[in-house]
Parts: C-alpha cells; sequence; structure tokens
C-alpha cells in the first residue's frame, strides 16, 4: 500500500514552520497513543504513520531531501560506493517520542540518565560529475565543513582534570515533569539539554560541546550508471557525535551535467545529428563517437529522411550494479547548404527540371491542397 504524503498526514501545509509540524504532530500523538487506545491496530497504525512524518519533518536535511524526492528519497538502493540507502538515520519512534514526552497516564521511564552520547547528525553534499565519469565510474575527493569529536577532552566537553556533575534541575534524569490535567508530562531538561549531566568546566577548544568544526577531506567512489537523484551513503562520515556519541552518515546526492552531444533518459542515451543533403540522397556511412571511447559507423539510406532515427543496441549508459547496458538512438537532421555558388544554383535547377516523382510527401501535400479548394 502507497504511504501517504507526510504533510497530509499531519495536516499541515507544505509552508508550515517548525512549530506548526511539532503541534500538528503532538495532537494526533495523543489521540492516538497505545496507552490511551489498547488493543487497537488502527490506532496504533496511525501514531506509528504520524511519528514518521515528524520524523523526517522536524529535520531540515531530510526535509528537503523529502520535498525534493518524495518517498524515494528514504527508499534502500543496495549496495556500492559505500552502500546506496534511504536519506537519514536517527532512533526511530522511540526518539521522536521521547523529544515531544515521555509518559502517558502515569507511565513512563525512570532513572538517572547520567552522561548521555547522541548520535550525529546525517549530512548531505551534493556533487556534480559528467556524463563521462557517470558512464566509466570514477573516485572524486571532495572537502567538507564537519563537526569533527575535539581532540582535547576526547569528546567529554569537559577541561582536562575535570568532569561532568549531576544536573540540579533534573536531578540527572535529563528531563523535567510538568503535569497536564490527567496527564503527567515530560520534557527536555533545558538545564543540561537532556543530558543528565552539566559541565562545570568547559574545554578550552570545544566550550563544552565535546565537537570542533573541521575540514574533512574524502574520496568518494563514483559507480558506472549513476543518474541525476543518485544518492551515495557513507556510513560514519557525518558529524561526529554529541559527547562520544557515534557520528552520522554522509550522504552524497549525485548531479550529472549537462552534456554538448548526448542527452538522456534512464539508462538511453540520444543524438541528434546533421547529415549533408546530398548524402541523406546518395546515402553512405557515417562514424559518430560514443561514450565509451570508440568511434561508431552507421549506414545512411539513400532517401533518408530528417526526423528518421537509428538505433545502435547496448551503446547507451550501464546500469547501476551492473545491470545490462542501454541503447544509443541517434535522430537524422538533414541540413540544407547554404552560400552555394551560381554553378551550384544551376545544376539543382537542372536536377529540379529534370525529374519527377521525386519528392512524394510534397507532392502530395499540393495534390491535397488542390482538392481542398476543389481544383483537380
Amino acid at each position: 500500500m502507497a504511504k501517504r504524503d507526510f504533510y497530509d498526514v499531519l495536516g499541515v501545509n507544505k509552508d508550515a514552520d517548525g512549530s506548526a509540524i511539532k503541534s500538528a504532530y503532538r495532537k494526533l500523538a495523543m489521540k492516538y497513543h497505545p496507552d490511551r487506545n489498547p488493543d487497537d491496530k488502527a490506532a496504533d497504525d496511525k501514531f506509528r504513520e504520524a511519528a514518521e512524518a515528524y520524523d523526517v519533518l522536524k529535520d531540515d536535511q531530510k526535509r528537503a531531501a523529502y520535498d525534493q524526492f518524495g518517498h524515494a528519497a528514504f527508499d534502500g538502493q543496495g549496495g556500492g560506493g559505500g552502500g546506496f540507502s534511504g536519506f537519514g538515520g536517527g532512533g526511530g519512534f522511540s526518539d521522536i517520542f521521547d523529544d515531544m514526552f515521555s509518559e502517558f497516564m502515569g507511565g513512563g521511564r525512570r532513572g538517572r540518565r547520567g552522561q548521555q552520547s547522541r548520535k550525529g547528525a546525517d549530512l548531505r553534499y551534493d556533487l556534480e560529475v559528467t556524463l563521462e565519469q557517470a558512464f566509466d565510474g570514477d573516485t572524486q575527493k571532495i572537502s567538507i565543513p564537519v563537526p569533527a569529536t575535539c581532540d582535547t577532552c576526547a569528546g567529554s566537553g569537559a577541561a582536562k582534570g575535570s568532569k561532568p556533575v549531576t544536573c540540579n534541575a533534573c536531578g540527572g534524569h535529563g528531563k523535567v515533569r510538568a503535569q497536564q490535567g490527567f496527564f503527567s508530562v515530560e520534557r527536555t531538561c533545558p538545564t543540561c539539554q537532556g543530558q543528565g549531566e552539566t559541565i562545570s568546566k568547559p574545554c578550552g577548544s570545544c566550550g563544552g560541546q565535546g565537537r570542533v568544526q573541521k575540514n574533512k577531506s574524502l574520496n568518494v567512489n563514483i559507480p558506472k550508471g549513476v543518474d541525476t537523484g543518485t544518492r551515495i551513503r557513507l556510513s560514519g562520515e557525518g558529524e561526529a557525535g554529541l559527547r562520544g556519541g557515534p557520528a552520522g552518515d554522509l550522504y552524497i546526492f549525485i548531479n550529472v551535467k549537462d552534456h554538448s552531444l548526448f542527452s538522456r533518459e534512464g539508462n538511453n542515451l540520444f543524438m541528434t545529428m546533421p547529415v549533408p543533403m546530398v548524402k541523406a540522397i546518395l546515402g553512405g556511412s557515417v562514424d559518430i563517437p560514443s561514450l565509451d571511447g570508440k568511434m561508431a559507423r552507421i549506414t545512411i539510406d539513400s532517401g533518408t529522411q530528417s526526423g528518421h532515427r537509428l538505433r545502435l543496441r547496448g551503446k547507451g549508459m550501464p546500469g547501476l550494479q551492473g545491470r545490462g547496458r542501454g541503447d544509443m538512438y541517434v535522430d537524422i537532421h538533414v541540413e540544407t547548404p547554404i552560400n552555394l555558388s551560381s554553378r551550384q544554383k544551376e545544376l539543382l535547377k537542372e536536377f529540379d527540371n529534370a525529374g519527377k516523382n521525386q519528392n512524394p510527401e510534397s507532392d502530395s501535400f499540393v495534390r491535397r491542397i488542390k482538392k481542398m479548394f476543389g481544383e483537380s
């Protein structure tokens, strides 16, 4: 069954801000939460659907990917080049739920959280490649600015010789509780940002964040057959985790540049080839280039017209993961000569006067015009 549009799921417009998205999700989560709808599969499905939609739309990078590619931005596509997979990552429904509220009707988790590591955010990098690179595959070196683990404090955020202390505001739970009607609602502690601990002596290099901005150089393997919109996932090459948490992933979005000779549709290539009028009349052969670096010879039949299409099997783009080859299509455009000499014009007049029934389409067109006006 096809997934519903995430904006429709939450009941918000596509230009809704983060506050409106969060508010819409809160209402749906409270309405369909399993604690309020025990043994109700339909409510459980709606709760999960809303959580999935909120997980994407609350994150600017994921939301941008969804707005551009729809649900396809998160569909796995199998390996190669560091792995093709859906955009994003994170902790799933439980992280979303914890971000909003973690207790309904007296339930929920308890106990000290202690210092919590947190996975770093996934990052996006747009990489432009030529059609030749997409055909042959390539390795591209890129440099990206990313928050990386601080070497001074090894990601703890605390100055040397000190360590984090229990947060006084939440008692180390990472959340503070408030009563709303008959609901007991927990929210992330604003003092420690959910960590359960605070740093009294922050690291001088990172200011207590455990991360510093660095330029990272990476080699990106571009598989044969990539197309605009292809996503390459580099696991663990995204933003460093908070306070020693695991790094996020880096997603490379491919954009294939336009080519001077070829256009592309899927794995098929298309080219328009001008053919001199005389060669189109008499026929002959023409050599044309292909992306594999070899010349391909095609035969022009006598009397070839503009718009005639030739097909060269297996001369198109390779499929991802070696899945076959597309074809090349050559569209013929018969070129009328210009800047003729007087002698050439005379020869053409002699040619025109000497023959009959050599232009069947033109003759048929003239007959239809005469018939339209009642002429014989």
